[in-house]
């Protein structure tokens, strides 16, 4: 029996079937990337207005793997709702989804064990269960040329103004950029005004974190606030939830109780009796301050004399203290959701001076 060797054409055709049989047992090499294909207007964000947002996913490799959106309102907002943060994709490898407007949005390709957050200062990064990143600026329409600028400087130090809708109790007061500001001073205004036969509010946040240290707020003048009007300073971070968003409050409020004292300490949970301090903040120039430490709030509030100044109240936490990590330092003014009387006026307070010292 003669054996014949194969032809330089018949082994060079079975070589090129071989690799290519080979290459399609390899995996795809193509790095995970995301693309926008429709882009929402660029607004300031709220509750009452929904979009469509839609792009496409180049490298995806799994069926597990889904879309998680942001769209950016002072913060980053997860979309459509923190109850139904994944998107999936199809698969022509496209995805689709309502979103809520913002100034920017963001799409993140992640794997199924992925913990979506509610609100983010920072866009998680690309590592571990986050396979892409992608962020798109909204699209610009006449009406978003006018967005009143994100940021704002006072004593010293770079804020974020916060445009968005946040809720107060259960119930959405809308966050208007005109009502944050600072004069020729240098001191910040926040105001509540009726805009739009509405009530709207003000709030700011640092850009940074500043951990352990003092921290001290200097009022111009502690207004007479009607019984729901609240003035917080206070730290937030809104990716630990298990140390309640190392939440540390000055709150100036009745809390809608026309009986109620108008200001407290408090160490959250809230909820539980030991955490919270009450007492009377007089009217008049006010310096309202904490110093953070390992397991421990001290906090104090002085009225301003020419002199000197004098305490009026001070309080120490030991129990439940955060430690250090996201959180940024926010001033906020707004109308508590479940106060018992309406509000009737518009009012405004004036900050001369916020100081941290490690």
């Amino acid at each position: 029996m003669t054996v014949r060797s194969p032809s330089p054409r018949t082994a060079a055709l079975s070589l090129f079937c071989f690799l290519l049989s080979a290459c399609r047992l390899l995996p795809s090499r193509v790095p995970p990337s995301i693309e926008f294909t429709e882009v929402p207007e660029a607004a300031t964000g709220g509750n009452t207005k929904m979009v469509t947002i839609a792009g496409r996913v180049t490298g995806a490799r799994s069926a597990t793997q889904k879309i998680v959106l942001f769209a950016r309102a002072g913060t980053w907002w997860v979309q459509p709702f923190s109850s139904s943060p994944y998107t999936a994709i199809q698969r022509d490898s496209t995805w689709s989804s309502s979103t809520h407007l913002g100034t920017e949005y963001a799409a993140l390709l992640v794997e199924s064990e992925f913990s979506a957050p509610r609100t983010t200062d920072a866009l998680p990064e690309k590592g571990g269960s986050v396979l892409a990143v992608a962020t798109v600026d909204g699209r610009m329409t006449k009406a978003s040329e006018n967005l009143v600028p994100r940021k704002l400087q006072f004593s010293g130090y770079d804020w974020d103004v916060v445009q968005t809708v946040t809720d107060s109790a259960g119930v959405m007061h809308i966050n208007s950029a005109s009502n944050a500001w600072t004069d020729s001073k240098g001191w910040l205004h926040l105001r509540i005004a009726r805009q739009g036969g509405q009530w709207t509010c003000a709030e700011v946040a640092l850009s940074r974190s500043l951990g352990y240290g003092s921290y001290s707020f200097l009022m111009r003048q502690n207004p007479r606030f009607e019984p729901g009007t609240v003035l917080g300073m206070f730290t937030w971070d809104p990716l630990e939830a298990g140390q309640n968003h190392r939440e540390i409050d000055i709150e100036i409020s009745q809390w809608g109780d026309p009986a109620a004292k108008n200001a407290q300490f408090t160490i959250q949970p809230y909820y539980v009796p030991a955490n919270v301090f009450r007492f009377v903040s007089p009217p008049g120039a006010i310096t309202h301050s904490f110093r953070w430490e390992p397991g421990r709030v001290s906090f104090h509030t002085e009225r301003e004399r020419a002199e000197k100044a004098r305490l009026v109240e001070g309080h120490v936490f030991t129990s439940g203290i955060p430690s250090p990590g996201g959180e940024r330092v926010h001033i906020n003014l707004y109308i508590f959701g479940k106060s018992r009387t309406p509000q009737q006026n518009g009012t405004e307070v004036v900050f001369e001076k916020f100081a941290y010292l490690p």
